[in-house]
């Protein structure tokens, strides 16, 4: 499901236009985003939870010159399936 089938499922699902259901869709994903950019956990009870995890330096090497290198620590963005939406995914 690409992101305007799923604008069109909500509008479906909810009785609001395509372009509401956009709107509220666009809206939705800009606030967990602002709210993991400013390292606070989103929890979605049932759904799951969006973070920021940091990653620590560690070494690696160069697919071309077969060379170690070192990547850098960095904070990459992660999501934890609740309870629910692991439920609903495996048929339980």
């Amino acid at each position: 499901m690409n992101k305007s089938e799923l604008i069109a499922s909500v509008a479906e699902r909810s009785g609001l236009t395509k372009k509401d259901s956009e709107k509220a869709l666009a809206a939705i994903i800009d606030s967990i985003v602002e709210a993991v950019k400013e390292d606070d956990k989103v929890q979605l009870i049932g759904f799951g939870t969006f973070e920021l995890r940091s990653r620590s330096e560690r070494a690696g090497r160069d697919p071309r010159t077969n060379k170690p290198i070192t990547i850098p620590a960095c904070k990459v963005p992660a999501f934890k399936a609740g309870k629910g939406f692991k439920d609903a995914v495996s048929g339980r």
